[in-house]
């Protein structure tokens, strides 16, 4: 099939968006699908393909405070010629908002399915970064998006409630794959442990965007554990202040490929304080690589972590329990271990290929729903 994917952010941008629509292309292209992809330019060179896709920008301005996330600029009518021109089956909207919010419309008057991938709270990020009055707008936005869509995803049960309590229709659960190969107990390196925790501490490892939307502020509560260090992977606008605020924690930067697979496996505990997860990939990671979890018990979360079992959940804003459930696993390697295989068992089957299969066919659901609805308009008329 001829698969249009428009995305909000992409490469070089890398994400949790970016990481999945990744995967999709390579799957898409070992089926043989003619795939065009339509993103915001980047002031750095960027690829015309990627994955075997054909990447068309479209011009783009930073974010303010935040320069690495670009918006595309621009009307619904040039969104409208790139599709009439390539001729989709099916429009992939990646994580819609503000290119997406045209893409369904160009897409809707020119009569071509779209298949609608709900990725990020943004109503949550305009509360989380002090700005309330934009949360109603945003709502109303993702909601006129969604219900023009032909389908919708969502990634977990949350996000498939909080969408259908909006009054969205046609709300189904995709949930994400996981490289099993890649991320896997077998990467533990000692030489990560040795030069992160070099007293042989028990490793308590953040992996993400350091963000105001991750909450790791909340962090700071795991101070003063004994015999533990706490080690953050990533990058982002909040780093300095974090490690101002985290003085006794290991900041690593970004890590990715194969250095990222040992830091994460090299874990003894994953933690995850974010409240604003639709799914939360790094969670699935850890469980891959044999790392119990503790999280918050809000979003993506809730549907990763068994909590008792696989990891711990905590009560939202409840730093107390946070850190108990931390001690709790840290102090107890029996435990430790029986959870990490716990979670190991767990993400077993949720490869990224059964995954895109199912989301194949999705898009058959869309053209099929599609063509009824257009031979419903012709009968009535």
């Amino acid at each position: 099939m001829k698969v249009a994917i428009v995305a909000e952010s992409f490469l070089p941008e890398m994400n949790g968006v970016t990481h999945s629509l990744l995967k999709i292309l390579q799957f898409l292209a070992s089926r043989g699908d003619e795939v065009l992809v339509i993103a915001p330019s980047t002031p750095e060179d960027a690829p015309g393909t990627v994955e075997g896709a054909a990447v068309h920008r479209l011009p783009a301005i930073p974010v303010t405070g935040y320069r690495t996330i670009r918006v595309a600029v621009g009307g619904v009518a040039r969104v409208k010629a790139l599709l009439a021109d390539f001729g989709p089956d099916v429009v992939h909207l990646a994580s819609p908002f503000v290119l997406g919010w045209r893409a369904v419309r160009a897409a809707k008057q020119l009569g071509i399915p779209t298949v609608a991938v709900y990725q990020t709270d943004v109503p949550g990020y305009a509360a989380k970064y002090g700005m309330p009055f934009l949360e109603n707008w945003a709502w109303s936005r993702v909601e006129r998006i969604h219900m023009a869509a032909t389908k919708t995803l969502a990634p977990s049960s949350d996000s498939v409630n909080q969408l259908r309590g909006h009054g969205i229709p046609r709300v189904e659960l995709w949930r994400r794959g996981v490289d099993l190969e890649r991320f896997h107990p077998g990467k533990r390196s000692p030489a990560f442990r040795s030069r992160v925790a070099p007293g042989g501490e028990r490793i308590i490892g953040y992996v993400g965007r350091l963000a105001l939307e991750k909450q790791l502020e909340d962090l700071a509560a795991l101070a003063g554990i004994p015999n533990t260090r706490l080690v953050i992977v990533g990058d982002g606008p909040r780093r300095q202040a974090l490690q101002e605020l985290l003085p006794e924690a290991h900041f690593t930067g970004f890590l990715g490929g194969e250095e990222l697979a040992a830091a994460v496996a090299s874990f003894d505990l994953f933690v995850h304080p974010g409240e604003l997860e639709t799914f939360c990939q790094t969670i699935q990671e850890a469980m891959a690589s044999g790392v119990p979890v503790v999280a918050t018990g809000r979003g993506g979360p809730v549907d990763l972590v068994d909590s008792s079992r696989t990891g711990w959940l905590y009560q939202p804003g409840d730093l107390a329990q946070l850190r108990g459930y931390v001690t709790d696993l840290t102090g107890d390697d029996a435990k430790r271990a029986a959870f990490g295989a716990a979670a190991l068992a767990q993400v077993q089957g949720r490869t990224w290929e059964a995954v895109c299969s199912r989301l194949v066919g999705l898009y058959g659901e869309a053209m099929a729903e599609n063509r009824l609805q257009a031979t419903a308009l012709k009968g009535n008329k």
